[in-house]
């Protein structure tokens, strides 16, 4: 028996990776029913049976046999069911009026040009359902962490195949500022969004949001998974420091010695993946003068004063704990307010306004050159550097007058 052999198609369609067998073989009778009704007008007098595995298609045609006077004058003979007799004994001698014969359909009834419209059409199909397939798998899956392998490196994106070899990408900004990868490494990352552009899915990871730091810790400490300790936020300056808030219901454990584990062993593996980004883990309260306290560690505080109406915390410090507060870049008071969802504001402690204060201090006013340009000269202090005066200030460093002026008014303020 011939059979319509569609080796080629099937070969291209033997790896589908998203399409389950069931689904691949009602996609391809469907659209060869399809190509039944063009030619006859209707497809309820065949049978088709789909062989993926040999990679055919078998089509036969279900007539009834009617004497050759009907088959030639009746205008209720209709070709998709009925033959006559004469054309019926061509294929069975013992084959009478009324019975029934099964014939199969072979490639050469619907010519080349419809073969390749079905073939098209196929391809077509399958490749829809495959992307439709594919998006709806991520979609369901935003959130989760994932581990794949870089393919490609471009400027902006690299291009990660997942374990099935399905295509994701890691855009340049959702990568931790120092990550560097070389084509066959393997990436974590978490899976950000699931976008379709050109009827194609676009599945986007992300390293740098704050879903990823949080499936770190459910897949380094096991009672995050099981849910005796939960994150109750995160915030984070990929790659420079994050904050995370930890709660336990159980009193027996220590939300954050279980986070940061013995001699820092869970932290420090987060902290690798990271690229060395410093991680403060708190415990969460909902007194927001303790929260707020405890989310400007390492800096130690003397007072907190909380305005809920604007939502402003006004925090009092020793001066050598001020640049701690702040942290380099200001990451670690930036961090603290949005943890809190409080606007923060620094200030030295009154008690010591009379005092002289490390130049040090004004790390975060004033930029670090100008302040070892002063160190050279012998000031230390802010007092130090107030009592000389502005010519002898310009004619001792590199300073211009100007910059000198400004930094006058800067130190001065501290003490008025």
């Amino acid at each position: 028996m011939e059979s319509i052999n569609l080796i080629e198609s099937f070969s291209e369609f033997k790896e589908v990776k998203n399409i389950d067998r069931a689904t691949l073989m009602s996609i391809i009778e469907d659209v060869f029913r399809s190509m039944l009704l063009k030619k006859y007008g209707s497809d309820e007098n065949f049978d088709i049976i789909v062989n993926p595995d040999r990679g055919d298609i078998e089509i036969w045609h279900n007539r009834e046999v009617v004497d050759d006077e009907f088959a030639e004058d009746s205008f209720d003979y209709d070709e998709a069911k009925h033959i006559g007799l004469t054309e019926a004994k061509k294929i069975d001698d013992d084959l009478e009026i009324g019975e029934e014969t099964t014939t199969p359909v072979k490639l050469l009834d619907f010519g080349r040009r419809a073969v390749l419209a079905v073939r098209q059409n196929l391809v077509s199909k399958i490749l829809e359902l495959e992307k439709d397939s594919l998006y709806k798998k991520y979609k369901e899956r935003v959130g989760e962490l994932m581990t794949g392998e870089v393919y490609q490196i471009w400027k902006k994106e690299l291009l990660i195949l997942d374990e099935e070899g399905n295509e994701l990408l890691l855009p340049k900004t959702e990568q931790i500022p120092s990550d560097f990868f070389k084509k066959g490494d393997t990436i974590k990352a978490v899976i950000q969004r699931v976008d379709m552009k050109n009827n194609s899915p676009i599945i986007v990871l992300s390293r740098t949001s704050a879903t990823f730091l949080e499936r770190l810790f459910e897949m380094e400490v096991p009672e995050v998974f099981d849910g005796l300790i939960t994150i109750k936020k995160i915030v984070r300056e990929p790659g420079e420091r994050a904050k995370v808030a930890v709660e336990s219901y159980d009193d027996r454990i220590d939300p954050v010695g279980a986070c940061v584990g013995m001699k820092g062993s869970r932290i420090h593996g987060i902290v690798r993946e990271l690229k060395n980004e410093n991680i403060d883990v708190i415990n969460f309260t909902s007194n927001p003068s303790l929260f707020i306290t405890r989310a400007l560690s390492p800096a130690k505080i003397t007072s907190v004063k909380i305005d809920e109406e604007t939502k402003r915390a006004e925090v009092f410090l020793k001066p050598d704990q001020v640049s701690l507060a702040i942290g380099k870049g200001g990451h670690n008071i930036k961090l603290a307010g949005k943890l809190t969802g409080y606007e923060i504001d620094v200030y030295r402690d009154t008690d010591i306004d009379l005092e002289d204060v490390d130049l040090e201090e004004f790390s975060d006013e004033i930029e670090s050159w100008i302040l070892d340009e002063l160190k050279n000269i012998g000031c230390d202090t802010a007092k130090s550097v107030l009592e000389l005066s502005t010519e002898e200030l310009v004619k001792r460093t590199d300073l211009e007058e100007e910059t000198v002026n400004e930094i006058k008014l800067i130190l001065q303020s501290e003490f008025e």
